[in-house]
């Protein structure tokens, strides 16, 4: 059996408002249709992973209310252990407030909640579940302390560790050096360079991803929606990945959908590019549905747009 993917991260409840347009600062637009979805970058990456087919745990806490108890039941649903799910006493689930247009682009605030209150302690006691890891995933949405622990953690395991630095900041290069695939998207590729935000042609991203190389992670993954990704690794492989063209309805959760499907395609021994393309092509299908966890598409869909394309 396949060695399983574990998931360290966020566990939220996304409130999703559709608009003609994201409002401006201090705009007030009447709506198209709101809806609740289970969602949290890492909760999204984990169901990812579940959704085709390959074992996952997830490391978390969820608020001590109704919402956290609906969040693990739904990973529970979509094949998700969660044995490692905490529940943080006295506190509310995480929330995400997303705002999304005619056109599928979003804007998201996040508030952590009970993913505030994920410590080093909680991986030190889900110790036997990180060592039995082939791949770890996390991001920026728990604690930095608790990424910093996590990623000294993986480094004396020599499990190989995934890291989507979102949201955006600055990383130092003890952390970075212990990360094998950094996977930030254009916003965040800026934010680690400290640059100002800007959209990247493929001249750009592979500058970005090397000054990145540098810094120390052994694989850069630059996720740049539409246009692809572009790939940097130590070995010396610098290679745009093309996107796959779809109708997109919803892009909230595109890039967790890349990170699942990459972690799931590398367990298969797929060499990076191939892991990359096979990212692009979960997000891809992802895109084409609304909301988070309930657009992650199953190896069959998967399968169905690469043999189209």
């Amino acid at each position: 059996m396949s060695r399983p993917i574990v998931v360290v991260g966020s566990v939220n409840l996304d409130l999703v408002s559709t608009a003609k347009r994201i409002p401006a600062p201090g705009e007030t637009l009447t709506g198209d249709s709101f809806q609740t979805f289970h969602g949290g970058k890492g909760a999204n990456q984990a169901v990812a992973v579940g959704r085709l087919g390959h074992p996952v745990s997830m490391i978390a806490k969820v608020g001590d209310d109704d919402f956290g108890k609906r969040l693990r039941q739904g990973l529970r649903e979509a094949g998700v252990n969660v044995r490692s799910v905490g529940t943080a006493a006295g506190t509310a689930s995480g929330v995400a407030l997303i705002s999304v247009d005619r056109k599928g682009q979003n804007s998201i605030t996040v508030i952590p909640g009970a993913n505030g209150t994920l410590t080093p302690h909680d991986l030190d006691a889900s110790l036997p579940q990180l060592r039995s890891a082939g791949i770890i995933l996390t991001q920026l949405e728990t604690p930095l302390e608790t990424v910093e622990h996590l990623c000294d953690l993986a480094q004396r395991l020599q499990v190989p560790l995934m890291l989507d630095p979102a949201p955006a900041r600055a990383l130092s290069r003890k952390i970075l050096r212990q990360v094998t695939y950094l996977t930030p998207n254009e916003t965040e590729a800026c934010a680690l360079r400290g640059i100002p935000n800007r959209d990247l042609n493929q001249s750009a991203a592979r500058e970005c991803a090397e000054d990145l190389l540098a810094k120390g992670p052994a694989n850069v993954i630059i996720k740049m929606g539409a246009r692809g990704a572009f790939i940097a690794t130590r070995d010396g492989l610098r290679r745009m990945v093309p996107s796959f063209k779809v109708k997109v309805v919803d892009s909230t959760a595109a890039g967790d959908a890349f990170n699942g499907g990459m972690a799931v395609a590398l367990m298969r021994r797929m060499a990076i590019e191939e892991a990359v393309r096979f990212g692009a092509a979960v997000a891809a299908v992802s895109v084409t549905r609304a909301g988070a966890q309930p657009a992650m598409p199953t190896e069959a869909e998967v399968n169905t747009l690469l043999q189209a394309h």
